[in-house]
């Protein structure tokens, strides 16, 4: 089948989260870059009457995020000011949140990603999904001492108090970013935890799924088709169901391809009524310098339509023009 295809292809993939290179970003870092110039170019845009968005936009979208933390500290260094502060009195609504986003560090980012969904009333799962599956260990490392350094408590504290359950216990191992190897045949343990008496040992699933070593991951969906005659996924979603199988789903997702479940995330997000801005701000902008080129090929060969066009398609205004120069050329 086409599937068994493409699973045999997979092992020889690269990964995004295992691969620690900007190759595949859409955003690189601007050669000849000033922080100085372009603190005072901002510092202008923003005062006077009226802001300048489009400076705004040029220059946030094209720079590193490196290069955005040395303005961020040009700016300050010149107007007592943090460029954040300005940058929120200045602009509103989903614009001044993705601009927010881009002067963010990565880490950073995520945590305030991670505390938006774990605010208010009910947990917002899809996100917490989201980025527990697709980040790496070490943004996931990263992610925790984020959170540790802005509230003086422990990420995974914190999760047990959000979720319970299977999916709470799943959820936590990939927090935890074990990444020790562990050597089973994966395929027949899942088989045996899985079709054969499902339901008697997720915690053996769990265990494997959030250890998370991508080439044995990947070597095991390939074993458990063989065994059992379907994909794991297909497992997954025939036996499972509600927030275990969204997260376990997920992460086999993930492992095959970060760019293609992210592809279909935005999708989801651009779908049906109205958009969902947080989502389409926190994947392009936090993939920009990791794989948003990857993402683009994906959406494309899923959905028949490029992604720069979809995004034009679904946003306007300020905000939109953003996303667009981080998706970067038409495809």
């Amino acid at each position: 089948s086409v599937f068994q295809d493409d699973l045999d292809l997979l092992l020889d993939s690269p990964s995004s989260l295992t691969v620690a290179s900007s190759a595949r970003g859409s955003i690189k870092e601007k050669p000849g870059f000033n922080a100085g110039e372009d603190a005072a170019a901002l510092r202008k845009a923003m005062e006077g009457i009226g802001t300048t968005e489009k400076t705004l936009i040029d220059i946030l979208t094209g720079r590193s995020n490196a290069q955005r933390q040395l303005i961020c500290k040009a700016y300050q260094d010149v107007t007592g000011r943090t460029l954040v502060d300005d940058l929120e009195g200045d602009t509103h609504g989903d614009f001044e949140d993705i601009l927010v986003a881009l002067v963010t560090p990565p880490a950073q980012f995520d945590c305030d990603e991670y505390i938006r969904a774990t605010k208010g009333a009910g947990t917002t799962d899809r996100t917490l999904i989201e980025i527990f599956a697709s980040r790496s260990n070490k943004q996931i490392k990263a992610l925790s001492d984020a959170y540790l350094a802005k509230t003086g408590n422990s990420l995974i504290d914190s999760l047990k108090s959000e979720v319970s359950g299977d999916y709470g216990k799943a959820l936590i191992a990939l927090a935890e970013f074990k990444s020790s190897e562990v050597h089973v045949v994966f395929g027949q343990v899942l088989y045996e935890a899985g079709e054969k008496k499902w339901g008697t040992d997720e915690s053996k699933f769990i265990d494997i799924l959030s250890h998370r070593s991508i080439p044995q991951l990947r070597q095991m969906l390939v074993e458990y088709k063989s065994l059992s005659g379907k994909t794991l996924q297909e497992s997954i979603e025939s036996e499972m169901s509600g927030k275990l199988e969204d997260l376990l789903v997920a992460v086999v997702k993930c492992v095959k391809s970060v760019p293609a479940y992210l592809a279909e995330r935005l999708n989801k997000g651009m779908k049906g009524m109205g958009t969902n801005e947080s989502t389409l701000t926190r994947i392009l902008v936090s993939r920009s310098e990791i794989d948003l080129l990857d993402v683009k090929a994906e959406y494309k060969k899923m959905y028949g339509c490029s992604l720069y066009s979809a995004v034009e398609a679904e946003t306007s205004g300020d905000y939109g023009q953003t996303l667009l120069k981080i998706c970067g050329e038409k495809d």
